[in-house]
C-alpha cells in the first residue's frame, strides 16, 4: 500500500508528483471506493451545486426585499422586526435549524421528506446529474415534484442563516447610499421614490452586497458539509465526511482542493461583476 500510494518516496518527490497529477485533474485513487477521486467528486458535484443554488436563491429572495424595506422605513416597526429577525437568524446554528426542521416539518407534520435527494421508487433518467433539470428535460413531473420536496428542507436550513447576513448588509448599504447628495438632488427634482430606489440607490448599494454573495457561495459550500450530513444529502460535503471517517485521505485532499478552486473562481467572477456594476472600478 505504501508503494502504491507513493509514500515510500521522499516528501519533495511526493509533493511534485501530486501537484503535477492534480494539474491534469488526477487527484489519485480512493482507498475506500477503489475509484478515481475526480470521478467521485464529479459524481457528487451536481447534488452540492443544486443545494447551494437553491439555498442562495432562498437567501436572496428573502434578504433583498426585507433589507430594502427595512432601510426605506428606518426606525419603524418593520425595521425593528427585520433587525430582530436578522439577529436571531445569525444566532441559530445551521445544524440546529436543520434538526428542528426535520422534527417539526417531517416527523410531526409529515409535510416533506427528511432525508435523501429523491425517493427510491421514483425513476429518473440521468442527463446532467441535476435532478430538477433532468426531470424537466425528460418531462418527468412526478420526479420533479419528488426532487423539489426533498430539496426544500436542506435549502431552507442552509439559506435562512445566509439570508440574515445579507439582510443586514443590504440595509446598511441602502442607508449609506440614501444619504448621498445625488439622492437628495434626485428627490428635489421630483422623481418618483421607486425610480430613485431602482436607478440611483439600489445599483450603487450592490457593490458590498456582491462581495458578500461571492463569499457566501464558498460559505454555502462549506456549510453544505453539515447540512448534507444531517439530511443525508448525497453531495460532496457528505462524501468528505465519509472519507474522513474511512481515513480516505486522497478523497479529503481532492475535495479540499476542489473547494479552493471554486473559491478562486467565485472571487474572479465577483471582480468581473464589480466592473459591470461600476465601470469606474475598471479605471482604478
Amino acid at each position: 500500500m505504501r508503494r502504491a500510494l507513493g509514500l515510500d518516496r521522499p516528501l519533495p518527490v511526493q509533493y511534485v508528483n501530486y501537484v503535477s497529477n492534480a494539474i491534469r485533474g488526477d487527484f489519485g485513487q480512493s482507498i475506500h471506493y477503489k475509484q478515481p477521486v475526480t470521478g467521485l467528486i464529479l459524481e457528487r458535484m451536481p447534488a452540492t451545486i443544486e443545494l447551494t443554488m437553491a439555498s442562495l436563491f432562498i437567501a436572496l429572495i428573502v434578504a433583498f426585499p426585507v433589507g430594502i424595506v427595512s432601510a426605506v422605513k428606518r426606525n419603524s416597526a418593520v425595521d425593528y422586526v427585520a433587525r430582530t429577525g436578522a439577529t436571531l437568524g445569525i444566532s441559530l446554528p445551521t445544524f440546529w435549524v436543520g434538526i428542528l426542521l426535520i422534527m417539526l416539518v417531517s416527523v410531526n407534520l409529515g409535510w416533506l421528506p427528511a432525508f435523501g435527494r429523491i425517493s427510491y421508487e421514483v425513476g429518473l433518467e440521468k442527463v446532467t446529474g441535476f435532478h430538477l433539470v433532468d426531470s424537466l428535460l425528460t418531462w418527468n413531473i412526478p420526479a420533479f415534484k419528488d426532487a423539489a420536496s426533498h430539496l426544500i428542507l436542506p435549502a431552507l436550513a442552509l439559506g435562512l442563516a445566509t439570508a440574515t447576513f445579507t439582510t443586514r448588509l443590504v440595509r446598511s448599504s441602502m442607508l449609506e447610499v440614501l444619504g448621498k447628495e445625488y439622492v437628495i438632488t434626485a428627490r428635489s427634482k421630483g422623481l418618483l421614490e421607486r425610480t430613485i430606489l431602482n436607478q440611483h440607490v439600489l445599483r450603487n448599494a450592490l457593490i458590498p452586497v456582491i462581495t458578500l454573495i461571492g463569499v457566501m457561495v464558498g460559505a454555502l459550500l462549506g456549510g453544505a458539509i453539515v447540512t448534507e450530513t444531517i439530511f443525508a444529502w448525497p453531495g460532496i460535503g457528505r462524501l468528505v465526511v465519509q472519507a474522513i471517517s474511512n481515513r480516505d485521505f486522497p478523497v479529503v485532499q481532492g475535495v479540499v482542493l476542489f473547494f479552493a478552486l471554486i473559491r478562486l473562481t467565485v472571487n474572479l467572477v465577483t471582480d468581473v461583476v464589480y466592473v459591470w456594476l461600476d465601470p469606474r472600478i475598471g479605471h482604478v
